[in-house]
């Protein structure tokens, strides 16, 4: 019993929210992440932001990436996030999923996996 609920704990579903100052450097980023099956998927869309830096309010067009992983892969991706992020201050958010649906959460799984044959 405490493996099968180990094994559910891993592949607890995650999502890691970070903002982008352009679509390219986001693409990037998410082409090697899902080819790598450390996300199954990642969303981007544009947004405006309204934020304090260095004492003044910024306005700027970004682009938000909604990173879709397992608990097992949460760490990897956090870290390649900061380690290829153009940002000084990245935003690296995480939120907790506490309900999906089935099928969603079966292709989740099985796209994180690391199983290249799947």
């Amino acid at each position: 019993m405490g493996s099968a609920q180990s094994r559910t704990a891993r592949h607890r579903p995650v999502l890691i929210v970070s903002t982008y100052p352009d679509k390219a450097s986001l693409g990037k980023v998410a082409n090697q992440l899902v080819s790598s099956g450390i996300v199954a998927c990642v969303n981007i869309t544009r947004t405006s932001s309204i934020y304090m830096w260095e004492g003044k309010i910024e306005e700027a067009s970004e682009y938000i990436g909604f990173f879709k992983t397992t608990q097992k892969n949460k760490k990897t991706l956090k870290a390649k996030i900061l380690q290829t992020h153009p940002y000084d201050v990245p935003e690296i958010a995480e939120i907790d999923i506490t309900s999906v649906n089935k099928p969603y959460y079966d292709w989740l799984v099985e796209s994180t996996s690391g199983d290249t044959n799947a």
